[in-house]
């Protein structure tokens, strides 16, 4: 079956993930972090895409961010591409692609997992075993949120404003949250989303989205569809 194009809707959060081609390392030293968080800073802006959180790791990425069209992402991560493999190609003396494939793409219901998913990204560096905290982890977005430093490149959702009146409410809420570990619903839930493009949200979310959209934004149910008698023999 084809695969179905990239969902992408305007004025909603999206998560992203993009990986080095073999799952190799696409960052190797701290100054391949700053540039790509330059050129990305730089192409959120052209393309007035907001980013909410993000997560640089060793070989790969995640984002969550929002465009304000629906070719923004696409141009930002071109864009930022266009910048950094030519960099990093002759830093490292290698040449070809640097990507594994397209990234992904997944529509977040802001509402409900805005913030579930502003934790995955930023707690990665702990689940891989690379940091204790994931404040001890300097190329993510979780110094900004819970105060420790300003980051330029974040824009903070209004889901992330609603945790506290004043900044220190919101960085005392969302420090809080960070420390409650995801479950293994939320992560399967997330992970599953991402690697398949499905829509991360509640059912009425989703329902609401296939109307409005007329494509599938969710797996089928399993199994054959059930037949529809012909009127003779339908029951009365």
């Amino acid at each position: 079956m084809a695969r179905l194009p990239r969902l992408v809707i305007p004025q909603q959060p999206h998560h992203i993930v993009q990986f080095g081609v073999d799952r190799q390392a696409i960052f190797r030293d701290n100054d391949d972090f700053l540039h790509f968080l330059g050129w990305l800073r730089e192409a959120a802006k052209l393309y007035k895409v907001a980013i909410h959180a993000y997560v640089l790791m060793p070989d790969h990425l995640h984002l969550l961010a929002t465009p304000s069209d629906a070719q923004g992402l696409a141009r930002t991560m071109q864009w930022v591409g266009r910048h950094y493999v030519p960099y990093f190609n002759r830093k490292y003396g290698r040449a070809g692609t640097l990507w594994q494939g397209r990234f992904k793409a997944t529509v977040i219901d802001a509402e409900n997992y805005l913030t579930t998913c502003t934790r995955y990204i930023e707690l990665n560096p702990v689940r891989a075993g690379i940091a204790a905290n994931p404040g001890d982890y300097a190329w993510s977005s979780y110094a900004h949120h819970v105060g420790a430093k300003s980051d330029p490149l974040v824009t903070d959702h209004p889901v992330f404003w609603a945790l506290g009146n004043t900044p220190f409410e919101r960085e005392a809420a969302y420090k809080y949250l960070t420390e409650q570990a995801l479950t293994p619903q939320e992560l399967q839930e997330l992970k599953e989303a991402t690697r398949k493009g499905w829509v991360l949200g509640s059912e009425p979310f989703k329902a609401q989205l296939e109307t409005q959209l007329d494509r599938q934004v969710r797996p089928g149910k399993r199994g054959r569809p059930t037949k529809r008698l012909p009127d003779s023999q339908s029951s009365p």
